[in-house]
């Protein structure tokens, strides 16, 4: 980075800002020198503005300066410094623009102009900070500013690329490992990506975010228990961060932590009422659990707050079924069949939950339904040999339980039993109504 455009007893705010990722490079100059000409005062009055931060007057002495001196490549670069810290980007532009334009080799034109566009046009970026990094080969501030320009243009294999660089340069860099992690992270390169968070972690215990990523990665990677205490760091120093709280929960639950899943989900309810995500998570704990009553109301709540959700209702539905509620199962399933028809998933619930409450017409009505979508197992032909037996129809009953015998592999389950008796039975039965 060159020397501060402002002297030592400069305010600590600026300092700070020059050193932030997204302020522009400061310009350096030597002595306020002392005039010659009356372009040289005016000068002189222009960087006297900027060491006291007046950068209203500095912007009135440098436009009367570059109005005299139009081809000075400095001026121009100090003016759309002055019209940065204004936060008048448009006229920031336009200077470093004129500044490129008359000293090409300017590193600190090329990246302010890019750092300019960064916000509001990242795709017109990428040159001007290419070309910085380009110039200051061994700065990887312009690498990183580079990558971000890229990957806010959707061109993330590109951002990687300028990132890696960027590490090269210097991988002491804790913007630089966290950018690589985040870019690695959203193109499902987690093993990547958790490198670069332990990385960043290693440089900045104290990041939150880095934490986040860490903890986001080792999820994406399949390891519920690490990734549940990476963002056990993370709320240690974001504590109001319920999303990631019921994210943590979810970690716990695919742990098999199921009790202490539900303990973080209590703590991040404690911010308000709970969304979608988190009402889902906790029914799914319950039904686990088997604590099927516990589950229900939940996913009252949440079929509620999302009524045209028919995955929510579908798995209410479910509930229903496993608690042997199956009145109320089958019209909760009803519901969510006609909220989303090519769900064969309801469909084999609502067949089995008619069938469970003795409806046995509407339960051959759905396996006829699924057999045109898919081959029915085995358990689907008992079923349907059952039903047609209870409706008192034996030669359709026959069919259905040769059917079964024929698909079922486990000679030693009950149904094999049951259909292999009722069979014999049933045979001998319409034998004899031959005769």
């Amino acid at each position: 980075m060159t020397r501060q455009f402002f002297p030592s007893a400069c305010c600590a705010l600026l300092l700070l800002l020059s050193a932030a990722p997204g302020f522009a490079q400061t310009p350096s100059h030597k002595k306020i020198p002392q005039p010659q000409d009356p372009a040289d005062a005016i000068l002189a009055s222009a960087l006297a503005a900027m060491d006291r931060q007046d950068f209203e007057a500095a912007v009135t002495s440098l436009n009367e300066y570059v109005a005299k001196k139009p081809n000075d490549p400095t001026a121009h670069f100090q003016l759309g410094y002055a019209y940065t810290a204004l936060h008048r980007p448009s006229n920031a532009k336009a200077e470093y623009e004129k500044a490129v334009a008359l000293k090409p080799d300017m590193a600190e034109a090329h990246l302010n102009l890019g750092l300019t566009l960064l916000e509001s046009d990242p795709a017109a970026a990428v040159a001007p900070l290419e070309k910085a990094a380009e110039l200051s080969p061994t700065d990887a501030r312009p690498q990183l500013l580079a990558g971000m320009a890229l990957e806010r243009s959707g061109k993330i294999p590109e951002a990687i690329a300028r990132y890696r660089a960027a590490e090269k340069i210097d991988d002491k860099n804790f913007d630089v490992h966290f950018a690589l992690g985040r870019a690695l992270l959203g193109s499902s390169h987690p093993v990547d990506a958790e490198s670069e968070f332990h990385s960043a972690v290693e440089l900045k215990s104290d990041a939150a975010q880095a934490h986040l990523g860490l903890a986001q990665s080792l999820l994406a990677e399949k390891k519920p228990a690490p990734a549940a205490s990476e963002y056990a760091n993370y709320l240690a120093l974001k504590p109001d961060d319920s999303a990631a709280r019921v994210e943590r929960a979810s970690a716990l639950a695919d742990a098999e932590k199921e009790d202490e899943a539900l303990a973080e989900l209590d703590r991040a309810a404690t911010a308000g009422p709970e969304g979608i995500r988190a009402l889902q998570l906790r029914a799914l704990i319950y039904f686990h659990k088997k604590r099927f009553d516990d589950a229900i109301p939940v996913l009252q709540k949440a079929q509620a707050l999302a009524p045209e959700d028919a995955d929510i209702t579908a798995q209410l539905g479910h509930v229903y079924l496993e608690k042997k509620d199956y009145n109320n199962a089958v019209r909760t399933l009803i519901g969510a069949f006609k909220a989303n028809p090519a769900a064969n998933e309801v469909l084999k619930d609502l067949i089995a939950a008619q069938y469970l409450n003795k409806n046995y017409p509407a339960a051959l009505e759905g396996l006829d339904v699924l057999a045109k979508r898919e081959p029915l197992p085995a358990g689907s032909w008992f079923i349907r040999a059952t039903c047609y037996d209870r409706l008192a129809q034996p030669a359709q009953a026959l069919t259905a339980y040769e059917k079964f015998l024929q698909l079922n592999k486990d000679e030693n389950n009950d149904m094999y039993f049951e259909a292999t008796a009722r069979a014999r039975f049933l045979k001998r039965e319409l034998e004899n109504k031959k005769r």
